[in-house]
C-alpha cells in the first residue's frame, strides 16, 4: 500500500491506497493563514501540525505504507536554515508583494527578512519532506518550476541569488530518503517508509485523474481552476502564460492556473446552500447576466492581467440567476483556456477529465460538459493525495511508468455526455468581447476563440498534426 499527502491552501489531506486503487484510510486537517490586502502568508509550523493530524487519521487502522510522496501548492516558498527549520513565514502562491514566478519571490524573501548565509529556499512540500526525513533533501523539478528551474536545461535561473540558496533538484518519483524515528512518533507513519519526490498539487490531481497519455487533459476546479494536459514535447508559449512540467515518464505536462472558480461563489454567497442553488440554477440556462468570476484581483490564465477584476454584465433576476451566471462564467473561462491551448498548437480534443471539489456538484459537472460541448470523465476518487500515492508506488518500483501505476490505481466513476445545443455561444462571445474591450485578452486569442466558435473543428498551428495522438483512449469500467 502507498501513501499520499496533499498540502492545500485550506487543508492538508492524506490517503493510504492499495496497489489496485482502493482507498483504505484518509485524514485531513484544516489550515489557516494571514490575508491582508495583497499579503497571503501561512505558518510552516502549522503545515507540520496538520500533516501529523491528517497522517495519524489516515493510519488509524494500523496500515503500513511502503512509500509516500507529498504535493503542495505551486509557487509557495519560504526560507529555512540548513537543518530545515523555518526562518520566515511562507509566502503563498498568490501573495502579491513579490513577482509571481521565477527567482523574484526568493529574492524578495531574502531582502525582506535578511536571513543571512544559512538561508535556503524551500517549497511547501520540501519543508514537510525535510521534517519527515530529519534532514534537508532535494526538491523535485515540478515544485522548482516557479522558482526559476528550467527542466529542459536542468538548471535554475539565478539572477542575484547567493550561491547555495537554491536546493538540488531531482525528477518526480525519485526515492529521496526514509521517514525518521522522530517523525514516525509524531505522524504515525512507520519509520523507514520510503519518501519519494513529489509534484505540485495540479500535477498530483492530474495523476489522480489518470490523464497521462499524450493528448489527454485534466481540469481541476476548486477554489480556482487549473487545466493540465500531456504533450510529447514542451508547449511553447511566448507570453509565458502556459508552463510545462516534466513528468517522471519523460512526457511534458503543460497547463495553467486561472483565478476563476469556487472562491468567487463563496465570496458572492458566503452562507449559501450550494445544492439548493444548483437545483434552482437549472432554470437559467443561459443566465440573465454574464460573469467573469475571479476570486481575487489578477488573472494568470488564459491571459496575464494583474489588473483584472471580476465583473458581471447585466442584472440577475434572482439569487439563483446570479448563482447560475457564476457557474456558467467559470465554464466559459474553462472553454477560453482550451481555446488558448489550441491556439498554441496543443492537442486538445483528447480525453478530458474533471477533478477537484467542484465534481461534488453533479449539476455543475453537467453544465461544464454542456458549455464545452464534449464528454468528460469523472474518476471515483480524484484527490491530489491519491495522485501522490500513485507516484509513490511508481517511485518504489511497483510499476515501470507513472502511467502504468495510474492505469492500475485510478478508478473511473462515470462519463458525462453533453445533450447538445449552442445555448452558451452568445454568453461566451459576450465574455470574450468584454475581456478584449477591457484590454486584458489579447486580440489573437479573442479572434481564435471566435473562429473556433464559428468553426468548431478548427485547430491551432499544430493541432491537426497532434489530433491523431489525442483520440485513442478507451473508457474503463467502474
Amino acid at each position: 500500500m502507498w501513501m499520499g499527502i496533499d498540502l492545500g491552501t485550506q487543508s492538508v489531506r492524506a490517503v493510504v491506497a492499495t496497489d489496485d486503487g482502493a482507498v483504505l484510510g484518509s485524514g485531513s486537517a484544516p489550515l489557516t493563514g494571514r490575508r491582508d490586502g495583497v499579503r497571503h502568508e501561512q505558518s510552516p509550523d502549522d503545515w507540520w501540525s496538520a500533516v501529523c493530524t491528517a497522517a495519524r487519521e489516515a493510519l488509524r487502522d494500523g496500515h503500513r505504507p511502503r512509500a509516500l510522496a507529498v504535493c503542495s501548492t505551486s509557487g509557495t516558498v519560504l526560507l529555512a536554515d540548513r537543518n530545515g527549520r523555518p526562518l520566515t513565514p511562507a509566502l503563498m502562491y498568490d501573495d502579491g508583494r513579490a513577482p509571481g514566478r521565477g527567482p523574484g519571490r526568493a529574492l524578495w524573501l531574502l531582502r525582506e527578512y535578511g536571513a543571512g548565509r544559512e538561508a535556503r529556499v524551500l517549497h511547501q512540500a520540501d519543508l514537510i519532506v525535510a521534517r519527515l526525513a530529519g534532514r534537508l533533501l532535494p526538491t523535485d523539478s515540478s515544485h522548482a518550476l516557479k522558482t526559476g528551474y528550467d527542466a529542459e536545461r536542468g538548471a535554475f535561473e539565478e539572477p542575484g541569488l547567493p550561491e547555495g540558496v537554491l536546493p538540488d533538484v531531482v525528477l518526480p518519483g525519485t526515492p529521496l530518503g526514509e521517514v525518521s524515528r522522530e517523525a514516525a512518533e509524531e505522524t504515525g507513519i512507520p519509520a523507514g517508509t520510503t519518501v519519494v519526490a513529489g509534484m505540485t498539487d495540479g500535477c498530483a490531481a492530474q495523476i489522480a485523474s489518470g490523464s497521462l497519455t499524450v493528448g489527454s487533459w485534466n481540469s481541476v476546479l476548486g477554489t480556482t481552476l487549473v487545466l493540465k494536459g500531456v504533450t510529447a514535447e514542451p508547449l511553447r508559449d511566448p507570453a509565458g502564460v502556459v508552463y510545462s512540467h516534466l513528468s517522471a515518464d519523460g512526457t511534458w505536462l503543460p497547463g495553467g492556473a486561472s483565478g476563476v472558480g469556487g472562491g468567487a461563489l463563496r465570496a458572492a454567497f458566503p452562507d449559501a446552500d450550494p445544492a439548493a442553488l444548483d437545483a434552482r440554477a437549472e432554470d437559467f440556462e443561459p443566465a440573465g447576466a454574464v460573469a467573469y468570476p475571479l476570486g481575487s484581483p489578477g488573472e494568470r490564465f488564459p491571459f496575464t492581467a494583474p489588473e483584472a477584476t471580476a465583473f458581471l454584465l447585466g442584472r440577475p433576476a434572482s439569487d439563483a440567476d446570479h448563482w447560475a451566471a457564476l457557474l456558467q462564467g467559470v465554464a466559459l473561462t474553462e472553454r477560453l483556456c482550451l481555446d488558448y491551448l489550441d491556439l498554441l498548437g496543443a492537442p486538445v480534443d483528447g480525453p478530458l477529465t474533471f477533478t477537484g471539489g467542484a465534481v461534488r456538484s453533479d449539476y455543475w459537472t453537467r453544465l461544464r460538459a454542456e458549455v464545452l460541448q464534449r464528454p468528460v470523465r469523472v474518476p471515483q476518487y480524484s484527490e491530489p493525495a491519491l495522485g501522490m500515492a500513485v507516484l509513490a508506488a511508481y517511485g518504489a518500483g511497483s510499476a515501470d511508468t507513472v502511467a502504468d501505476a495510474a492505469e492500475r490505481m485510478v478508478r473511473l466513476r462515470h462519463v458525462v455526455r453533453p445533450r447538445g445545443g449552442e445555448r452558451f455561444t452568445e454568453p461566451y462571445l459576450t465574455m470574450v468581447g468584454e475581456l478584449e474591450r477591457r484590454g486584458w485578452l489579447p486580440g489573437p486569442l479573442a479572434a481564435h476563440a471566435r473562429a473556433r466558435t464559428e468553426h468548431p473543428g478548427s485547430t491551432g498551428s499544430a493541432g491537426n498534426a497532434a489530433r491523431s495522438e489525442s483520440t485513442g483512449s478507451t473508457e474503463r469500467p467502474t
